[in-house]
C-alpha cells in the first residue's frame, strides 16, 4: 500500500437506481425515525438482507449514528459480532443525503462495502448514490512506467519478461487500470512496483501519459461520488503528506466512518512519524540509472551515481549485521542498539553524501524531462530524510530500526491522541460552523476491556466522545465452551509448543480437522505448524496449513473447504493478521486454539516507549497497557470462532495463567460468556459432541 489513494472509475462509479418505495434523505429527529423504521420487521431492511430479522443492539447503534450525524461530534461504537454493525452505520448515513467517508482496515473489506454491502442496501431504499472505491496507487497501472518497464534491460528474470508481456496485453483493455481485475496476478509480484508509480516517482501534469492517467481519471471520479470507500491507510497518509486528493474531498463530506476502528491507533503512527527504508533508496537508484540512460546517456555518469548510493545503501544494512530477521533495535542513542556508534554515524553520512551528488547531477538536467524533475526532487527528500535520522527524535517520538533483508528507520509519535484532536476534531483551518459539525463515527468489535473503552478512546484522543457498546447477540453460553488445559508447560517453557502441538494434533483428528491455532509468536507458528505436519504429512487423515507457505487468500479458501469435494479436513496454524478479520462461519471451523496469552512484546520499542510514559505520570504500564493489549487480542482471537448464530464451537487457551494470575480474571471478562470447561473428561465430551454435528 501505497501513501497515496485513487478511485477506479467506471464500475467504481456506480450508481444506485431509486427504487418503487424511495426513502427521501432526512435530518433532524426525522433521520433518527426513519432510521428506526428501516429496522423493524418487513421493513425496507429485510429486503437487502435475506435472512434479516429485527436486533434490538442493531437498532440502538443506527440509531445513535443517526443521532451524531444529525448533531455532530464524535461516538464510539464497540458492536460485538453479529450485531449487523455495518448496516447500523450505513442506513442512517445514507438516509441523511449528506457526502460519506468510509474508512476500513483492509482493501478486502473495502471489496466487501463497495461491491455487496452499498449497492444492495441503496437499492432496497431507493436511494440513487453515487460509490467510489479508493484505492492506493499500488493498487493501478501507471502507463509510462509500464513504457520505462518495456524498455529496461534489467528486469529481474524471464517470469518477470512474461508477466509484464501480460500486463501490457491486459492495458489495451482496461479501462480503469486496477491490477486487482488482471486474472492470474500475484499481488506478490517483484514486478508491480516497475508499472505502477508512488508518490515520489510520480510526474503529475509533467507526465506525457497524464491525459490517459488512470490515477486522475479515478481521482476525478472519487470527487464526483456521494459515498467514498477507502482504508486507514489511506486516510492517515493524507493526513501526513496531503497527496492523494482527500485534501480536496475531505472538507465536502460531513460523515466520517471508521469501520474496524481498533486498527486505527497503530495504522496512524506509521505515517504520521519519519521513515527511511533501505527498499525505497534502491527503487531510487534503479529509476535514476534507467531515466539516465534511456534520456540522457552520456551526459552524466549515471551508472557512477547509482552505484554510490546503492554501495552506501547496502553498507549501512551491513553495519547492523546480522540481527534476527523481524528484530526492531532500540535507537535511544546515536546508534541503534548492538550497532558500533562510529561505523553507523559514517554509513549515515556516505549515504548522504552520495544522495547530494545525484541530486547536483540531476538537478543539471532537470529541464531536459520530467522524469529528472521528479527525481531530483527525491534524490533531495531522501537526502533530508537521512539528515533528520542523525539528529535528536522530535518530542514525545520513539526512534528504532526494523531488521529483515532491508532496513527501514523509523520514528514515530507514541499515539495518534493529537493529531485526531487537532487534525480532524479540531481543525484550526476550517472555521466555518459546517465544518466543525461533521460526523465522525469509530466502530468495531473489539475496542476495549472498560465502559470508557479506554484502549481505544485514550491513544486515539476520543476521550470526550459519545461511547455505546452493544453486546453481540450470539447465545454463547449455548454455542461454544471454554477450556483451559491444566497441565501444560510454563508458556516460555522450551516444551511448550509441542505440548500445544500435541493437543491440536489429537483434537483435530477427532472432529476431522476443523482447526485453527494462533500463535503469538513466529517461533511458535514454526514450532507447531512443522510438528503437526511431519505428523500428518505422509498419512493424508488430515492437511496441515500453515501461514506463510501459501498467500493468506489461498490458505483461508482451501480451510473453508474443508473435507468438502472428498478432500482431508484442516488445520490452520497462523499468526499475526489472523487474528483477526478472518470469517470462517459454519462447520469449517469448530475448534479454536490459541497458544498464549497476546501479551504486547516488552522489548518493543514502541511498546517499551509507551509503558515508560505512564510510569512517568504515576501509572501502571502492566495494568494500564499491557493486560488491556491483551484483553483485546484475545477477545479478537476469540472472535474467529462463532460467527453466526447456528455455529458452535470451542476455544481452547493453552496458558494457565488464564485461570492462575489475579489478571486472568479481567482477561476472561473480556471474553465472551462462554460456559467454563473444567477438566480434561468435560473437553474429551465436548469434542465428541462436536465429532457427531
Amino acid at each position: 500500500m501505497t501513501d497515496s489513494a485513487v478511485a477506479s472509475p467506471g464500475r467504481h462509479g456506480a450508481s444506485a437506481d431509486a427504487g418503487p418505495h424511495g426513502a427521501p434523505a432526512a435530518a433532524g429527529p426525522r433521520l433518527e425515525d426513519l432510521t428506526r423504521e428501516v429496522f423493524v420487521a418487513g421493513g425496507l431492511l429485510s429486503r437487502a438482507a435475506e435472512a434479516f430479522r429485527p436486533r434490538a443492539g442493531q437498532t440502538e447503534m443506527a440509531v445513535a449514528v443517526a443521532r451524531t450525524i444529525t448533531h455532530g461530534g464524535a461516538l464510539v461504537v464497540e458492536a460485538g459480532t453479529g450485531v449487523g454493525k455495518t448496516f447500523s452505520y450505513l442506513v442512517p448515513a445514507l438516509l441523511s443525503g449528506e457526502r460519506v467517508l468510509l474508512s476500513t482496515a483492509t482493501k478486502t473489506l473495502q471489496d466487501q462495502l463497495f461491491a455487496r454491502d452499498l449497492p444492495r442496501l441503496a437499492q432496497a431504499l431507493g436511494l440513487p448514490v453515487r460509490m467510489a472505491l479508493l484505492k492506493g496507487r499500488a493498487s493501478y497501472l501507471c502507463s509510462h512506467r509500464l513504457e520505462l518497464a518495456r524498455r529496461d534491460a534489467n528486469l529481474p528474470d524471464r517470469m518477470a519478461l512474461r508477466t509484464l508481456a501480460k500486463i501490457e496485453e491486459w492495458a489495451q483493455g482496461t479501462r480503469t487500470g486496477d491490477l486487482a481485475e488482471m486474472p492470474g496476478l500475484d499481488e506478490r509480484s517483484p514486478l508491480l512496483p516497475l508499472v505502477t508509480s508512488t508518490r515520489e516517482n510520480c510526474l503529475g501534469s509533467q507526465c506525457p501519459k497524464f491525459r490517459s492517467c488512470h490515477v486522475n481519471n479515478a481521482r476525478r471520479e472519487a470527487l464526483a461520488a456521494d459515498v467514498v470507500v477507502i482504508n486507514h491507510h489511506l486516510f492517515f497518509a493524507d493526513l501526513a503528506v496531503r497527496e492523494s486528493g482527500m485534501a480536496e474531498l475531505l472538507p465536502t463530506v460531513r460523515v466520517v466512518i471508521f469501520d474496524e476502528a481498533h486498527q486505527l491507533n497503530e495504522t496512524g503512527v506509521q505515517f504520521l512519524g519519519r521513515q527511511l527504508g533501505t527498499g525505497q533508496l534502491l527503487d531510487f537508484t534503479r529509476d535514476l540509472l534507467a531515466a539516465g540512460l534511456q534520456f540522457a546517456r552520456g551526459l552524466v555518469d549515471w551508472q557512477q551515481l547509482a552505484s554510490a548510493v546503492e554501495r552506501a545503501t547496502r553498507d549501512l544494512r551491513l553495519v547492523v549485521g546480522r540481527a534476527a530477521p523481524g528484530a526492531r533495535l532500540r535507537w535511544t542513542s546515536e546508534a541503534p542498539e548492538g550497532v558500533d556508534e562510529e561505523a553507523w554515524s559514517e554509513g549515515l553520512a556516505t549515504l548522504e553524501a552520495a544522495l547530494l551528488a545525484a541530486t547536483e547531477g540531476l538537478g543539471s538536467l532537470s529541464e531536459s524531462a520530467p522524469d529528472f524533475v521528479r527525481l531530483h526532487e527525491r534524490a533531495s527528500l531522501l537526502a533530508q530524510r537521512v539528515r533528520a535520522f542523525t539528529l535528536a527524535p522530535q518530542e514525545g517520538a520513539v526512534r528504532w530500526v526494523d531488521v529483515s533483508t532491508q532496513l527501514r528507520l523509523i520514528e514515530s509519535p507514541l499515539d495518534i491522541a493529537e493529531a485526531v484532536q487537532q487534525k480532524l476534531l479540531k481543525p484550526a483551518d476550517e472555521e466555518d460552523t459546517e465544518a466543525r459539525r461533521r460526523a465522525w463515527v469509530f466502530t468495531s468489535a473489539t475496542l476495549g476491556d472498560d465502559a470508557r473503552l479506554s484502549w481505544f478512546t485514550e491513544p486515539c484522543g476520543l476521550g470526550e466522545a459519545e461511547v455505546l457498546r452493544v453486546a453481540s447477540p450470539f447465545d454463547y453460553p449455548t454455542q461454544a465452551a471454554l477450556y483451559v488445559p491444566r497441565t501444560l508447560p510454563r508458556p516460555n517453557d522450551p516444551g511448550h509448543s509441542a505440548a500445544v502441538a500435541r493437543i491440536a494434533e489429537s483434537a483435530a483428528r477427532r472432529i476431522g480437522g476443523r482447526t485453527m491455532v494462533l500463535t503469538t509468536t513466529l517461533r511458535a507458528l514454526r514450532a507447531i505448524g512443522e510438528q503437526l505436519q511431519a505428523r500428518f504429512g505422509d498419512m493424508g487423515e488430515l492437511e496441515v496449513l500453515v501461514q506463510g507457505q501459501w498467500p493468506k487468500s489461498r490458505l483461508i479458501e482451501r480451510f473453508r473447504e474443508g473435507a468438502s469435494h472428498g478432500r482431508a479436513g484442516c488445520i490452520l496454524v497462523a499468526s499475526a493478521s489472523f487474528w483477526e478479520g478472518v470469517d470462517v462461519p459454519g462447520e469449517a471451523l469448530q475448534l479454536v486454539m490459541i497458544d498464549k496469552l497476546p501479551f504486547p512484546p516488552p522489548g518493543d520499542p514502541l511498546v517499551e516507549a509507551r509503558g515508560q510514559r505512564l510510569e512517568a505520570l504515576g501509572r501502571s504500564p502492566f495494568n494500564d497497557y499491557f493486560v488491556p493489549e491483551a484483553a483485546v487480542a484475545l477477545k479478537q482471537g476469540a472472535g474467529r470462532l462463532i460467527r453466526r448464530e447456528s455455529d458452535q464451537g470451542l476455544l481452547v487457551v493453552c496458558d494457565t495463567r488464564l485461570v492462575q494470575m489475579g489478571y486472568g480474571r479481567r482477561l476472561l471478562a473480556a471474553l465472551p460468556p462462554m460456559r467454563r470447561i473444567a477438566d480434561e473428561e468435560g473437553f474429551d465430551e465436548a469434542l465428541a459432541s462436536l465429532a457427531v454435528l
